[in-house]
């Protein structure tokens, strides 16, 4: 009976040369998980978040190296603006690779990206000065463009029945690349410091203690460079033709419905959708976009606060922890990431519906994060044990509402727009993140000078701001603001 249902009203036509249709071809008669297809997301994927805050668990450090803070207290302000240099450099061109993604295939577009993170994660390494960090970390962001195609690739490369695990694998490695990023980076900066008989003072590890985590991260750019020889388009091109065959298909089957009043391809709560519809007035599309970018803006603003928080000192309302106690949080809740996403998800993705889960999720992380100022008064084995629970709950939550509104934004455009439409939610969704860099280091700076305050003292301050970012997204998931793309029985 199920494969009944995946046989199409009419046949497709395929066009031997293109590499779209044989992508579509083999996924019609494909059976079962495509697991070396989702292999292929995780490891690009992979590629492109590992870099993006690996940094924050030694960038306090680091620019403490650089002597460009005049006080302790200033440092936070200084680790904004280099946490801010990427997402501004992807906030200018990602429209611009999503249309390439489009116009000329999501393959180039993510080969281009890998070859980016291979060299400008080096050269960060090897930053020496305030200026050259904050150079490198803008290139390694404007030039990389993949992630955005990428959200198009993971529902296109699996078969229709899949693509809500194809988005939730992607979210996953989404999510794991953001935790094990920064666990690289707090387990491997600073190495002549913490591994003294293999890295020896006065060596190239001493001289450039931040090298050894980017260029970790280069190598294994390197090997999903090689992997991508192997990698399929699923862009439709044909020559002597504008209509991909899915075009022609589309009309066909949406001719023949027309004659039955009751069956439409695809519709929204303010009408069907258009094939040549303006993304921008797609307001499905936009609605999600705009609430992505506030959940955005607060994850990272929360990732930095928690990097800088945990390493800052206790008689500033930090937890006084080193990198590799950063490193040790953040691995632990990438391994509990790891197990809910591509176990617990789509089943309960299933059940509840990506929206209401978003909801629920976006809920809880609010008195989570209140609950952030007691823990600090712990210590010892407690205070390790009830953060590394509370920041495996925030993982969870987080990655829950990402992945649900990936769902969403793929569900809201057609596939020869998704390059386009993923390239406009990664420009706006840069944008913010960055502002949540440098915002999240500026508030923390402040915070961190009010100890004694009547109002909000200390790290109470900083917890709030992330708290009112993510109220305003809970608020934002629900009608009239957000609006649901309605999916048809048939195929889209």
């Amino acid at each position: 009976m199920a494969e009944q249902n995946r046989q199409p009203l009419l046949k497709r036509h395929y066009y031997e040369n293109c590499p779209g249709c044989k992508v579509d071809q083999a996924n019609e008669v494909a059976q079962g998980i495509p697991f070396r297809n989702l292999f292929n997301i995780v490891i690009l994927v992979l590629c492109t978040t590992l870099p993006i805050q690996s940094l924050f668990p030694y960038l306090y450090f680091m620019v403490q190296d650089f002597h460009i803070a005049k006080r302790e207290e200033d440092v936070g302000t200084y680790a904004g603006y280099v946490g801010s240099s990427f997402m501004l450099g992807r906030c200018l061109t990602s429209v611009f690779w999503g249309i390439l993604a489009d116009r000329y295939g999501r393959k180039p577009v993510m080969v281009i990206g890998v070859i980016t993170v291979i060299i400008f994660s080096i050269l960060f390494g090897l930053s020496s000065n305030f200026w050259m960090a904050i150079s490198t970390r803008f290139l390694l962001g404007s030039l990389n463009g993949s992630m955005g195609p990428m959200k198009a690739y993971a529902s296109e490369i699996v078969p229709e029945e899949y693509q809500t695990m194809g988005l939730s694998t992607l979210s996953a490695s989404w999510g794991i690349g953001l935790i094990l990023g920064p666990a690289l980076g707090g387990y491997l900066a600073q190495p002549a410091e913490k591994y003294p008989r293999i890295f020896s003072k006065g060596s190239f590890w001493d001289k450039f203690p931040y090298f050894l985590p980017s260029l970790i991260i280069s190598i294994f750019a390197s090997g999903a460079l090689i992997l991508c020889i192997w990698l399929p388009e699923t862009l439709h091109y044909h020559k002597n033709t504008d209509q991909s065959p899915d075009d022609s298909y589309e009309a066909l089957e949406n001719a023949n419905s027309s004659i039955d009043t009751d069956k439409k391809p695809q519709e929204s709560e303010g009408g069907p959708l258009k094939t040549n519809e303006n993304l921008l007035l797609n307001w499905p599309l936009m609605s999600s976009i705009i609430v992505y970018c506030f959940f955005s803006l607060h994850d990272i603003a929360y990732q930095e606060v928690f990097s800088l928080w945990a390493v800052s000192p206790q008689r500033l309302g930090g937890l006084s922890f080193s990198s590799d106690d950063v490193g040790n949080v953040l691995a632990i809740s990438g391994v509990a990431l790891i197990f809910f996403q591509l176990t617990l998800y789509p089943y309960v993705e299933r059940v509840f519906g990506a929206v209401p889960l978003a909801r629920v999720s976006g809920v809880l992380t609010i008195p989570l994060l209140q609950s952030y100022t007691f823990i600090a008064m712990l210590s010892g084995f407690t205070l390790y044990l009830v953060i590394n629970i509370a920041n495996i709950f925030k993982s969870l939550l987080s990655v829950t509402i990402n992945t649900s509104l990936f769902i969403v934004q793929n569900k809201a455009v057609e596939q020869h727009q998704r390059g386009a439409a993923n390239g406009i939610t990664m420009t706006a969704m840069s944008l913010f993140k960055a502002i949540g860099p440098a915002g999240a280091g500026a508030v923390f700076s402040w915070s961190e000078k009010r100890l004694d305050s009547a109002f909000l003292p200390g790290t109470r301050l900083v917890f709030f701001f992330l708290n009112v970012i993510e109220g305003i997204g809970v608020l934002m998931l629900f009608k009239p603001f957000l609006s649901i793309r309605r999916q048809s029985t048939g195929r889209q």
